[in-house]
């Protein structure tokens, strides 16, 4: 995580230690992380896009 921390344009970073996973939010290059994080390893990028945004169902509530 350290390795890609100081990346600017990161949001927020959570890794899953046991699927040993990173996910990287923000808007970043992809391929500076990849390149930063091949030194440990293979690695693979799973989803380039959008962050998802939560939905929220605004109802209205009908008067009866």
């Amino acid at each position: 995580m350290e390795t890609v921390a100081d990346i600017y344009g990161i949001d927020s970073i959570a890794a899953d230690h046991k699927d040993q996973k990173m996910t990287v939010i923000g808007e970043v290059d992809t391929v500076l992380i990849a390149k930063k994080l091949k030194k440990f390893g293979k690695i693979d990028v799973v989803s380039v896009g959008p962050a998802k945004e939560e939905k929220k169902d605004d109802k209205k509530e009908g008067n009866k």
